[in-house]
């Protein structure tokens, strides 16, 4: 469905932002639910309220993204002391991970409170409270998990399927999800299973956008200007017993499995975005570590050779081989045919863009769609011809991790 700007959006509305001093940014969130947020380490965005919606599917749903947010932004009297990335209108970005099914969304909150290296302000569109009361934090009792769209078993069945294709020389890489179900006892408090997440895993961007809630280790692109970067992250190891750190990482960056895996994403995501730019560099790979697993990470960073939107920009990369495969076509079909679900907004890109097109996506992982008391958790796994289905769904059992523990208040 997509959804005109409302009719106050015709209207000349008013954007003032003015530095303020905001505090811990996630514990501003006034209500237990309709939380949106990008924070990582402290610093981000938080909004609350809704200015303005958009819903969208289909092909084109960057594309129609794109040229809504323009039109918005085109009726806006803006007043901004700051004039840096995040600051005047902003919209909160969640688009589905295919074409069919799912649906994207925009938000543009009424208030949204940001810090960025040292400075705070706080943004109001219309005549919005930016003090209203703040609901208590709550946490569930307790957490009862039953089978998703796609079981473990059925899960381990589509991975060994998946690698059969590919030794048969179909396709070099594939990334596969399933899903789990996670019922509580409540409502769910979305700003209690941020702070979790964000508490645990600072070096992740925690997200929530329309119920969405998640932590990302890998930012799909930012724009700052004319710059784009975007930290791509494959090839995964987790903690195994008696193994140091150390010797984890070193195998980790000698593994011919995972470089394979990690090269795939890089090319991927480099081919797509160097059209855009006039210089490219990347950087890496090296090892990202987290609590629960530990990346091949690598940077790449460009310069835009013509000014061009950060939707138009995530229309072009998304699937990169990180969370689709290679090649692309290949790999989206066949992920249809053998995870048979629909992975709504998992793996698709997540963040915000402001007034003058810049922004950052992450890629929707570590994450869950909660709906009252209920959350649908995701986790998937890039898979290459020397995949081993076991391991496979030791690694997502690693990756669901986070939102367990988020959810079970660890």
């Amino acid at each position: 469905m997509t959804s005109a700007p409302t009719s106050r959006a015709r209207q000349r509305i008013r954007v003032r932002s003015r530095r303020d001093t905001a505090g811990d940014l996630l514990g501003l969130l006034p209500n237990p639910e309709h939380a949106l947020a990008w924070v990582r380490d402290g610093s981000g965005l938080v909004g609350w309220g809704e200015a303005a919606r958009l819903e969208i599917s289909g092909p084109d749903r960057f594309a129609q993204a794109d040229k809504w947010w323009q039109e918005f932004v085109s009726h806006l009297e803006v007043d901004d002391e700051l004039g840096v990335p995040g600051s005047g209108p902003v919209a909160f970005i969640s688009m589905a991970f295919a074409d069919d099914p799912g649906d994207s969304v925009l938000i543009v909150p009424e208030v949204v409170v940001g810090r960025r290296n040292g400075e705070q302000w706080i943004t109001t569109i219309g005549a919005a409270d930016t003090a209203p009361d703040v609901a208590p934090l709550s946490r569930p009792s307790t957490v009862r998990y039953a089978n998703g769209q796609l079981p473990v078993t059925q899960y381990r069945e589509a991975v060994r399927k998946a690698v059969s294709r590919m030794r048969g020389g179909e396709l070099d890489k594939v990334v596969l999800a399933h899903d789990l179900v996670a019922v509580t006892d409540r409502r769910l408090d979305q700003r209690f299973v941020l702070q979790g997440l964000a508490r645990r895993y600072p070096e992740c961007w925690a997200y929530a956008v329309d119920g969405l809630v998640g932590a990302t280790p890998e930012l799909l692109l930012r724009r700052t200007g004319s710059v784009v970067d975007s930290r791509v992250l494959a090839g995964t190891t987790w903690p195994h017993d008696g193994v140091s750190d150390e010797e984890l990482a070193s195998a980790l960056m000698s593994s011919e499995k995972n470089l394979e895996e990690h090269d795939y994403a890089i090319t991927s995501l480099a081919e797509t975005l160097r059209p855009f730019c006039s210089t490219m560099s990347v950087e890496g790979p090296s090892v990202l570590r987290l609590p629960n697993v530990s990346h091949l990470s690598s940077d790449v960073i460009g310069t835009l050779g013509a000014p061009t939107s950060l939707l138009h920009l995530g229309e072009a990369v998304h699937p990169t081989a990180a969370v689709g495969g290679t090649p692309r076509l290949d790999a989206t079909t066949l992920i249809s045919q053998l995870e048979g679900m629909d992975r709504g907004r998992y793996a698709g890109p997540v963040g915000w863009i402001d007034g003058n097109g810049d922004g950052e996506l992450g890629i929707a992982l570590r994450c869950a769609q909660i709906s009252g008391s209920t959350a649908r958790l995701f986790a998937g796994c890039g898979l290459v011809a020397d995949s081993d289905p076991d391991i496979e769904v030791q690694e997502a059992h690693a990756k669901m991790r986070p939102m367990r523990e988020a959810l079970e208040g660890l």
